[in-house]
């Protein structure tokens, strides 16, 4: 009687929630479809119900009472991903049918957490027949991730300049570079602690005479405590300087490629695709160029140039001064008996901005691309254009975590592009801009933290070692060249890569100081990390576990 109420019941839902590998998923059973009773479920049954009054469908031989318990076994040792896939709720699907004649690009989490633009409501006159309002290749800005990074080596650089340095009891390190701009007569000023770098002016008719570090120190931030600050005189100090304070400047950018058929919900059907339709060739040379992995000499994004182990082919492209790479699932290497395709995965689920071309009407959803990294999707779904037969147009959606500040350029109003050129600067500009407000979500800016602390920390220690040393310090060793030292232009891997030089450069700072460290052996096999910070596996692995909320929390 109670599977009866149970089959009765219209537009119930069962809900659980699992953790897997890759974060957590929903699982939805629908009320309006007869649920598949499971062997467990039978056997459960068999089990409370009174033994005269034994189920029809459970046979009393040994035989199949056997075949019964290897099927629970077998279906209990299958794939974890069979037990974590997201199923697709075909009563959501019925509703968004009503918001027009097809179904939008994307479809929200059923746990919240992502913001979608433009929203669903505003998708009800999108046709490809609509007019289109864009915005002129002008508006297109591209956003600075540190608006003030260069400004040491704009500004200081090339004047007299002096820098200072100090331990404050509640800031932590601090370093003061101080320059006189004799022809403006001003004072320009960086101070350099754990949280941010301030930067200010100040006129000398503020001061009777010139006044100290401590004092300027204490004009820009007020919580300054420090009595005095160290004078640095170690000759190589401005590298040093320059490549903390542009470790966040970047060049280089690496997104992910997803190519979404009609009817394919899972993570699993989207990785899995290997054949590439003419339509989606024709939308990635929009993106760049097809690319020979072997032997090539740009930014290859973690990509294999020599073995062949990334597959053979990439989309690469240059646009207004940065390259890009493009991880493109379908050129990613395909395994056959990975329904994961973890060889995939590796790569896509690393990077935090991916791209999705669709082929039909089939909506992506929000969290079916379980990461913790991927934070943005830009969602690209080619619709045929009514006028004129034979051309297309491009639609456009995007979608990110909640705690992702919006970004521009603003999508046009209809969200549709007819000319290539002007989409391919759209869609260029908007997953650059995507990435550089990722970092501003929180997990990335707790990471982002850490790693700031930990290079100022190293930036204090060397500057003070090689100071003294300079001065002639009997007690301070010379130490060997630190790999702080590395110009912009080499230590401008990513966020990955400046990481891994925070930790890389904090052990070589201990060593500097004669500091002992536990488990040496251990720690710097482990730590040792290979100088192309996108070439190691291990090392982005191992900053995955380290970005991840469930252990930061």
């Amino acid at each position: 009687m109670e599977r009866e109420k149970r089959n009765d019941m219209s537009f119930s839902r069962k809900r659980s929630f699992t953790f897997g590998a890759y974060g957590g998923v929903d699982r939805f059973t629908c009320g309006d479809e007869t649920r598949p009773e499971s062997v467990e479920d039978n056997i459960l049954e068999a089990l409370d119900s009174p033994t005269t009054g034994s189920k029809p469908f459970l046979s009393t031989t040994n035989n199949q009472r056997d075949a019964e318990l290897f099927e629970i076994i077998a279906k209990l040792q299958g794939s974890r991903i069979d037990e974590q896939r997201c199923e697709f709720p075909l009563p959501l699907k019925s509703q968004l049918l009503n918001i027009g004649a097809d179904l939008p690009l994307i479809l929200p989490s059923k746990l919240g957490g992502y913001w979608i633009d433009p929203p669903l409501e505003k998708l009800r006159d999108v046709s490809p027949t609509s007019s289109h309002h864009g915005l002129d290749l002008e508006s297109y800005d591209i956003m600075e991730r540190d608006g003030e990074a260069k400004i040491y080596h704009e500004f200081f650089r090339s004047r007299y300049h002096h820098s200072f340095i100090a331990v404050d009891s509640s800031l932590g390190p601090l370093v003061l570079s101080v320059c006189l701009e004799e022809e403006e007569n001003k004072l320009r000023v960086i101070l350099r602690m754990k949280e941010c770098s301030l930067h200010g002016t100040f006129s000398l008719s503020l001061f009777t005479n010139m006044p100290s570090a401590v004092e300027l120190a204490k004009r820009l931030c007020d919580k300054v405590t420090v009595s005095k600050f160290d004078v640095v005189s170690y000759l190589k100090a401005p590298d040093l300087i320059t490549a903390f304070d542009e470790h966040r400047v970047s060049s280089n950018f690496k997104f992910g490629v997803l190519y979404q058929k009609e009817g394919q919900f899972t993570e699993e059907d989207i990785l899995s695709n290997n054949e590439e339709s003419e339509k989606f060739r024709e939308f990635l040379s929009i993106l760049g160029d097809t690319i020979q992995l072997q032997g090539f000499t740009g930014f290859r994004g973690g990509l294999d140039v020599c073995h062949g182990q990334t597959g053979n082919e990439a989309v690469f492209t240059s646009f207004n001064g940065r390259e890009i790479m493009f991880h493109v699932a379908t050129k990613l290497p395909y395994t056959e008996a990975d329904s994961q395709q973890v060889r995939r995965k590796r790569h896509i689920g690393n990077d935090i901005v991916a791209l999705v071309f669709q082929e039909g009407q089939t909506p992506f959803l929000c969290d079916v691309i379980k990461s913790h990294f991927l934070h943005c999707f830009v969602v690209v779904r080619r619709v045929q254009r009514q006028e004129k037969e034979g051309e297309a147009a491009y639609q456009v959606s995007v979608t990110a975590r909640e705690d992702v500040p919006p970004f521009g350029p603003v999508i046009p109003d209809p969200p549709l592009f007819t000319n290539h050129l002007q989409l391919r600067e759209f869609l260029l500009t908007k997953l650059i801009n995507a990435e550089i407000a990722c970092y501003k979500a929180e997990q990335f800016s707790r990471l982002e933290l850490r790693t700031r602390s930990s290079l100022l920390e190293s930036l204090h220690n060397e500057l003070f070692t090689r100071s003294r040393c300079m001065m002639g310090d009997p007690s301070i060793a010379a130490a060997p060249p630190s790999e702080t030292t590395r110009g912009p232009s080499e230590g401008s891997g990513g966020f990955i890569e400046n990481f891994k030089r925070a930790i890389r450069v904090r052990s070589h700072s201990f060593e500097t100081l004669g500091v002992p460290r536990k488990n040496a052996g251990n720690s710097t096999q482990k730590l040792k990390v290979d100088k192309d910070a996108e070439s190691d596996s291990s090392g982005t692995a191992e900053l995955k576990d380290q970005a991840s909320p469930q252990e930061e929390t």
